[in-house]
């Protein structure tokens, strides 16, 4: 199996930790990053990431470590303890980059790392600086490698612009969020995080019709995803969407409704 895409990303993991930058904590996030055995889980694969990377040189051993440096921060219980673990995959992504400069996923996990240091730093001017930062290296790392990680840059910048605040504060746009997160299903059709996150950003924008034909597309694609994204490291990815496919269902039925009068609510 390719190793740039055995591992799952939480990006509603795909990207938590800048949607919380923004106040936007992910539907379910909150189950999987307190769970005691995800978070050993976290801490085991870092420790053998960080061995492998004190044993090799490659690439390879250097992107995997910045991985699970965001994987474990994700379950930090303190923004001084996320920052420092942050900082050290910020650390493994640039040594990476300089001997690599267009290694795709390190300006993935560079830019993953970016966020968990702004979650960690925010509120402050120092973490909204760091969303620029973060925009260029998904940038970098979708042109470089559009399919990585289920084409996780194109993902993760659909969330960026979609949760981050518009101009002139910040970089959030509408247009753009839709453009990057249709085109992430549409490289990675067969990936549920992908749908469910354009799904669940429809129903942000009010579009029920668009919302609904992709949990019809989710619904499709899911008994092959249950085949195929299989054991231990999946599972917390599992619990994780099949949280949020009930929470997207249930608000589409929402809006779906109709309204009732103010006359017949009594």
């Amino acid at each position: 199996m390719d190793p740039r895409r055995q591992r799952p990303r939480r990006s509603g993991g795909s990207f938590a930790a800048l949607c919380c930058l923004f106040a936007f904590a992910a539907a379910g996030s909150a189950q999987t990053t307190t769970n005691p055995v995800f978070a050993a889980r976290a801490e085991k694969a870092f420790r053998q990431a960080q061995t492998q990377l004190a044993a090799s040189t490659n690439d390879a051993a250097a992107w995997q470590f910045a991985r699970a440096c965001f994987d474990w921060a994700e379950f930090a219980t303190n923004d001084t303890r996320r920052a420092a673990i942050a900082n050290r995959g910020i650390a493994a992504a640039r040594d990476l980059l300089a001997r690599e400069p267009n290694s795709a996923p390190g300006h993935f996990y560079l830019a993953m790392n970016y966020g968990q240091l702004a979650r960690a730093e925010a509120p402050s001017l120092a973490a909204y600086r760091l969303v620029k930062q973060i925009e260029h290296e998904f940038k970098t790392a979708a042109d470089l490698d559009k399919s990585f990680d289920y084409a996780g840059a194109e993902r993760s910048l659909g969330l960026l612009y979609r949760d981050a605040p518009g101009w002139p504060f910040s970089i959030g746009n509408r247009r753009k969020a839709r453009d990057n997160l249709e085109l992430a299903a549409k490289l990675a059709p067969d990936y549920p995080e992908n749908h469910l996150t354009l799904a669940e950003s429809f129903l942000l924008w009010h579009e029920a019709d668009n919302a609904k034909s992709e949990l019809a597309a989710l619904d499709v694609l899911w008994p092959a995803a249950q085949k195929n994204l299989t054991g231990e490291a999946w599972e917390q990815s599992w619990g994780d969407w099949s949280a949020r496919r009930a929470a997207a269902r249930k608000k589409l039925d929402e809006l779906a409704a109709p309204a009732k009068s103010p006359r017949n609510r009594e």
